[in-house]
C-alpha cells in the first residue's frame, strides 16, 4: 500500500453553506474557503496518486493559536495557565473536512470524494514558530 502525505500551509477553512443568488447560482458563505481550497488543490497537483476505488485520508489541521492564550512582557513566548491544549471551538472539524476533501477532489487525489471510507481528522493548535495549515495523508483503504 502506498501513501501520499502532504503538508499544506495556510488557514484552513470550513466549507459552510452556500446561499443562492438566483439563476442556480450559489455562493460560499466563507471568504477563506476559496484561498484554502485552492492551497490544498495546488500541492495535491504536486503529487502521483494511483486509482485506488476505496480512500482513506489522515488529516492534522494546525490552527494558529490566538493571542490571548500567551502571557505578556518577557514571558510573552509562554503559555498562560489555563490556555486549552485542543481548539474546541470554531472552526467545526467536520466542515473543515468538508473543504479539505473537496479541495483533494479538485487536485485529483480521488475522482470522487464518495471513494472516502475512512477518515481520521484531528483538529490542533500549530506549535509556536510553526504555520498554519494541514498535514494530509492519502492512501488506498484496502
Amino acid at each position: 500500500m502506498s501513501m501520499v502525505e502532504m503538508d499544506v500551509t495556510g488557514v484552513p477553512a470550513p466549507q459552510g453553506s452556500k446561499r443562492h443568488v438566483g439563476n442556480g447560482v450559489m455562493l460560499e458563505s466563507s471568504k477563506k474557503v476559496k484561498p484554502w481550497r485552492a492551497a490544498v488543490a495546488a500541492e495535491t497537483k504536486n503529487h502521483t496518486f494511483e486509482p485506488w476505488p476505496f480512500v482513506t485520508v489522515a488529516v492534522w489541521f494546525r490552527l494558529k493559536r490566538p493571542k490571548s492564550h500567551y502571557r505578556t512582557g518577557r514571558f510573552a513566548h509562554l503559555l498562560k495557565d489555563g490556555a486549552p491544549a485542543y481548539p474546541a471551538q470554531y472552526p467545526d472539524l467536520d466542515k473543515l473536512c468538508r473543504s479539505t476533501l473537496d479541495a483533494l477532489r479538485m487536485g485529483d487525489a480521488f475522482k470522487d470524494d464518495a471513494q472516502v471510507v475512512k477518515l481520521h481528522a484531528y483538529k490542533v493548535y500549530a506549535a509556536q514558530g510553526e504555520e498554519a495549515g494541514a498535514l494530509i495523508r492519502v492512501a488506498s483503504a484496502l
